[in-house]
């Protein structure tokens, strides 16, 4: 079984800092098609995010669960799917955990829970944390140059240890890339 794991902020929705509105959460106007067509081509479409605004105490797990179901919601009106979304609720300095991304414990627990052969998998997302995510566990990664993308490549990507496979405007583009290539 195969997956793409895709970031939430800057990638399937507008980045906005820390939402603690349900109205701040903003889909892109691609993200529902994106996601449609991996549900299409039998591929797991799974959401790994970190969310420190738990231990900082912005907002609640509750909160957050509420503000994912409405997220699943509306990409179902749409026809689209998500399978699950994995998130990491601790603080940047909180080195105890092994679900802060770039850590790959957020889609270990996904390969278990669903039998994903991470090797076959893919990570999208705005930041090199994705990236480095998506490495560390032996899965593929696509860059988008939507959210943090674009300004994070251009003045830290010629540093970066190992590069994306792909990089890509938005979440659309990169799907249509994979499911294309592989």
């Amino acid at each position: 079984m195969r997956a793409i794991f895709i970031d939430r902020d800057g990638t399937l929705n507008e980045e906005v800092g820390f939402i603690t509105d349900p109205a701040q959460l903003r889909l892109f106007d691609f993200s529902a098609e994106a996601v449609r067509l991996i549900n299409e081509a039998g591929w797991r479409a799974i959401v790994t995010t970190n969310q420190s605004g738990i231990a900082r105490g912005l907002f609640t797990d509750e909160f957050l669960m509420r503000l994912h179901e409405q997220m699943k919601s509306s990409l179902l009106q749409q026809g689209a799917r998500l399978d699950a979304i994995y998130y990491c609720p601790h603080h940047p300095d909180f080195t105890d955990c092994d679900c802060r991304k770039p850590k790959p414990g957020l889609i270990e627990r996904a390969a278990r829970d669903f039998g994903l052969d991470l090797k076959e998998c893919f990570v999208i997302g705005d930041r090199y944390s994705d990236i480095e995510m998506g490495h560390r566990a032996n899965a593929h990664s696509v860059l988008v140059m939507t959210g943090m993308g674009r300004e994070e490549y251009k003045i830290q990507g010629a540093q970066w240890l190992r590069q994306p496979e792909y990089l890509a405007e938005n979440l659309l583009e990169s799907v249509r890339w994979i499911l294309d290539v592989y």
